[in-house]
């Protein structure tokens, strides 16, 4: 697994172990849910003592905290912004990378419950992190004459809105992914062609 060192481990042991320890809280809250992670089933598991944990990590909370902060990192990865020659492949490339994040954190929120959207709820750095690569992304595509002149800012706040609020939703509810991925593809289409040009205009 490998993640990044997060600041609480700064007087903390980091070694193998401690990613041993990760990878076997990241798999059984992958498949028991993360409410039902403690310490002791990791003891358990892992066939460690205590101190072999505590040397390495507060406690379980700040192991969900680094768990939920990796998949954060995987998700944004995911996204590759690229160059784009028309308005048709500029709002395909949009919809591929809506639709592969909505995918990632779906299957994540899923396995991991109400951790996860207690984290994003009061995540100011991840809505800053999105609400500037949507903005991007609105600027960029005002410029290139693919969509109306739109308030990038207002725009990319009221995106994701739609998007996270649809994700919770969906995942609270227990849709299955593909009932949610389609229905969302669609409204998310609908949101898209609101914002195009007219026509005429995107020759000019």
């Amino acid at each position: 697994m490998n993640p990044a060192k997060h600041p609480a481990q700064d007087n903390l042991i980091h070694d193998e172990m401690s990613d041993r320890i990760l990878l076997c809280a990241e798999q059984l809250a992958t498949a028991e849910g993360a409410h039902t992670l403690t310490v002791r089933r990791i003891l358990q598991t892992m066939n460690i003592t205590n101190r072999v944990f505590y040397n390495r990590f507060r406690n379980i909370e700040e192991v969900l905290e680094i768990l939920y902060h990796s998949m954060v990192a995987k998700i944004r990865e995911s996204i590759t912004p690229e160059a784009t020659d028309s308005a048709e492949a500029f709002f395909r490339h949009v919809t591929t990378i809506v639709e592969k994040s909505l995918i990632m954190s779906y299957e994540n929120k899923m396995q991991f419950n109400s951790y996860i959207f207690e984290n994003d709820s009061h995540s100011q750095t991840n809505f800053e992190w999105w609400h500037k690569e949507i903005k991007k992304l609105i600027e960029y595509a005002k410029n290139q004459h693919y969509i109306r002149d739109v308030d990038a800012d207002v725009m990319s706040y009221a995106i994701w809105c739609f998007c996270r609020g649809y994700n919770a939703d969906a995942v609270g509810r227990a849709l299955p992914m593909e009932h949610a991925l389609a229905n969302f593809r669609y409204s998310f289409g609908i949101l898209l062609d609101g914002m195009r040009l007219p026509v005429a205009e995107e020759a000019i």
